[in-house]
């Protein structure tokens, strides 16, 4: 619960409709203005690296105001500090009804690490009602601009929430290695955590066991790159595939004792596959 209660007016001026009108309204040409609400200050460097010519927001109609008043959109960064409590309320209030909230990275969407230290409230959407997240320490500028985009309906939202508050730590149990050495599946759990995290790094591990298991021979180094180049082009999201790709070049090959003719290109069978055919 919000320990900050909307006034009545505020709140009945945000509701979805009016929210889903001001969208229509400003598709094309919005203003935002950026609250630094306890940051270290990396959250501001990629807003302000997004702003640059290089990514151009402005074709998207992003632009930066220096008064909330003129504001529609307000990007919330850090933590909220106790001194920043009511300067972040005062700037809500200022911003005209009805306003779009973003918490902006992964202290404005959840504290981050500073989440239950004695001097924060912890994230943006303690405080005031927030329509959109985007996480990251710091986020990138495409992911500010995707926000942003996704925030205007310009960008279908692709992300969703995931919980893991039942989450384990321990890694998957392996009864008996694919290729006759338990140490190859110790080692790509290992790489499989240092290139994407516990939780992620466990999923990227069964993904690349299942695409080998499907090759006819496990062993032969040729049959088994065809049959991960296969599971890698039907992977929706390009970082699995190319982490995929990593472990095979990395890992698999050293086990088997392949040459590096049988590695795969990321760039070719990732990457360029991408551009050609998704965006």
């Amino acid at each position: 619960m919000s320990i900050y209660q909307v006034p009545k007016d505020i709140s009945s001026a945000n509701d979805l409709t009016a929210k889903l009108e001001h969208l229509k309204n400003i598709k094309r040409s919005f203003s935002v203005y950026r609250i630094d609400c306890g940051s270290c200050n990396g959250c501001e460097i990629e807003i302000f690296a997004a702003i640059t010519p290089m990514w151009d927001p402005e074709r998207f109609g992003f632009k930066l105001v220096a008064n909330p008043r003129h504001a529609d959109i307000l990007i919330c960064s850090g933590p909220v500090t106790r001194q920043m409590y009511y300067p972040l309320l005062r700037a809500y209030e200022a911003t005209p009804d009805p306003k779009i909230v973003v918490a902006f990275g992964a202290c404005g969407s959840s504290g981050g690490i500073f989440y239950d230290a004695y001097s924060v409230w912890g994230g943006v959407d303690k405080i005031i009602p927030v329509d959109v997240f985007i996480p990251g320490c710091p986020p990138h500028p495409a992911s500010v601009i995707y926000g942003l985009g996704m925030a205007l309906g310009i960008i279908d939202q692709k992300l969703k929430e995931h919980s893991y508050d039942n989450d384990t730590t321990l890694a998957p149990q392996v009864k008996q290695s694919i290729i006759g050495n338990i140490l190859f599946e110790r080692d790509l759990q290992a790489e499989s955590k240092r290139l994407m995290s516990y939780v992620f790094g466990r999923v990227l591990f069964e993904k690349y066991i299942k695409a080998i298991k499907s090759s006819k021979d496990i062993k032969d180094a040729l049959l088994t790159k065809n049959a991960l180049i296969e599971a890698i082009h039907k992977e929706d999201d390009p970082r699995y595939a190319e982490c995929m790709a990593i472990l095979h070049n990395e890992i698999y090959l050293k086990y088997i004792k392949a040459t590096d003719e049988f590695s795969i290109d990321t760039q070719k069978e990732i990457w360029d596959k991408q551009n050609d055919t998704r965006f």
